[in-house]
């Protein structure tokens, strides 16, 4: 049963709902309507879902989401899993601790839904969980897991939550879900390479205060879901995420520290300090200037540049994200990054050649920028056959992701 109230449908920032309100209200017509030109073309133009997921305001509504986020998985929404979660309940070895987690998201809820119905959403959440565990018994459940598919339920339903969750369980979350947080632990290594790049001060600071990276550790396995109050905040991020590489939560880790430079540098210089600062994430964050800086930071310092920083305890290439290249190739028409790289040249105006706010000085990265990505183009014979052949599978399989 999918949320069917306005929560989660209406604009996730005050950007993006400013202005007068007639131009915003076209605006988000002209918007809704090209996405669902992309949708009705044949092949679907997912590239062009891609851009819009990404671009100001996201996908709009929870309608639409349940359009484009199969799109973005490549899910065949017209022959969903039989679902069978209840029958799991005496056997599952994960059963307890499922119950109890779900027990305790009531805060993820709408506050003013009846509890009937909350109830009966957490008794679909329960049955989810159980049935992707018993049917990829390679995944490993984590405390965590559920702030990432209640987030599907309320927006999908319980029938293509499942459907959804599965593939982003076996691809994109499917490092969280190894029997050891080794791989989970590589991840969190990327976050403080990327905010050296930017801000070398304040990535000082943080060394000298021997924070480490635990504090994002809720923020990158719910995808933000368990410390993100407000619904809609939560499936504008989603939004971004499904249309962007796996390692995208932690580039925007990266910008929300950023973000809160001056308050970080006004700490005290110790770990209790700093910690107790960057946990208590804000709620009021402007969450599409944001989003577009993550998106810039990861095209000017892709993974693969920061991967030897990294790479401390474990070499890059056993993640799931080590081997997007492949997949880059393989799905070159939906071409998210070229969506980031566009944007990115943006900032660099001729006019202001030698002035780069992203970055700390350093040697020049562009000219790296060119080889980066996706291929430009491809036939119309070639994109059909991707279109047809792309199946996304887990990295023992096809090794899709970095």
């Amino acid at each position: 049963m999918a949320l069917r109230s306005a929560q989660g449908d209406g604009p996730a920032s005050s950007h993006w709902a400013g202005g007068a309100k007639a131009g915003f209200n076209a605006k988000r017509k002209k918007k809704a309507a090209e996405i669902h030109q992309a949708l009705n073309r044949d092949p679907t133009d997912v590239a062009a879902l891609r851009r819009m997921a990404i671009s100001e305001g996201g996908l709009l509504t929870n309608e639409i989401r349940r359009k484009v986020w199969p799109k973005l998985l490549n899910i065949n929404t017209s022959d969903p899993p039989p679902l069978s979660g209840k029958n799991l309940r005496q056997t599952s070895k994960d059963y307890q601790q499922v119950l109890l987690d779900v027990r305790r998201s009531l805060r993820r809820f709408p506050p003013d839904m009846p509890d009937e119905q909350r109830e009966g959403l957490q008794e679909e959440l329960v049955d989810i969980i159980l049935l992707v565990l018993e049917r990829n018994p390679q995944l490993h459940y984590y405390q965590g897991y559920h702030d990432i598919v209640v987030t599907f339920l309320l927006v999908v339903g319980e029938r293509l939550a499942a459907s959804l969750v599965e593939k982003l369980s076996t691809h994109h979350l499917r490092d969280f879900m190894d029997p050891t947080m080794d791989n989970t632990k590589h991840i969190l290594n990327y976050l403080m390479p990327i905010i050296d790049q930017v801000n070398p001060e304040l990535h000082d600071f943080m060394q000298s205060a021997e924070v480490g990276t635990i504090f994002a550790l809720s923020w990158l396995i719910t995808w933000f879901g368990h410390v993100l109050s407000d619904l809609r905040h939560v499936v504008r991020l989603y939004d971004f995420f499904l249309a962007c590489h796996p390692l995208m939560p932690i580039y925007f880790a990266a910008v929300i520290v950023l973000h809160r430079e001056q308050e970080v540098l006004d700490c005290d210089c110790d770990m209790a300090s700093v910690h107790h600062l960057l946990s208590q994430i804000p709620q009021d964050l402007p969450y599409e200037m944001l989003i577009s800086r993550a998106g810039d930071l990861f095209v000017q310092f892709p993974p693969s540049e920061l991967a030897r920083e990294a790479a401390a305890q474990q070499q890059a290439e056993r993640t799931a994200a080590s081997t997007f290249k492949d997949f880059e190739l393989a799905s070159a028409q939906q071409r998210p990054d070229m969506v980031l790289r566009q944007r990115f040249r943006g900032l660099l105006r001729p006019e202001d050649p030698t002035k780069d706010v992203l970055t700390k000085p350093r040697t020049n990265r562009f000219v790296k920028l060119a080889v980066m990505g996706l291929t430009v183009a491809l036939g119309a014979a070639a994109l059909a056959v991707v279109k047809s052949a792309l199946e996304w599978a887990p990295k023992f399989q096809l090794q899709l992701f970095p």
